[in-house]
């Protein structure tokens, strides 16, 4: 059996996956043959969404704080 060659996700797509996966509607199993990716690829996804929620709400929010740290150099 010859192997896959490497594959590069989109970031929408990873997101639908781990919002699938946070739903809870089907298993991992489950979601990893609709969507062909390992079920540990859908788990780290899932950890990388739930770990990276709170920046989205921030004050600044994710990009407010690139902004913020590219204006401090400018100076």
């Amino acid at each position: 059996m010859s192997r896959r060659p490497r594959r590069n996700h989109a970031p929408g797509f990873k997101a639908k996956v781990a919002l699938a996966a946070i739903k809870g509607d089907r298993t991992l199993a489950e979601l990893a043959e609709q969507f062909d990716v390992h079920p540990n690829q859908i788990t780290t996804w899932k950890a990388q969404l739930e770990n990276g929620a709170a920046d989205i709400f921030s004050p600044n929010g994710a990009t407010g704080d690139r902004c913020e740290s590219s204006a401090r150099q400018d100076r």
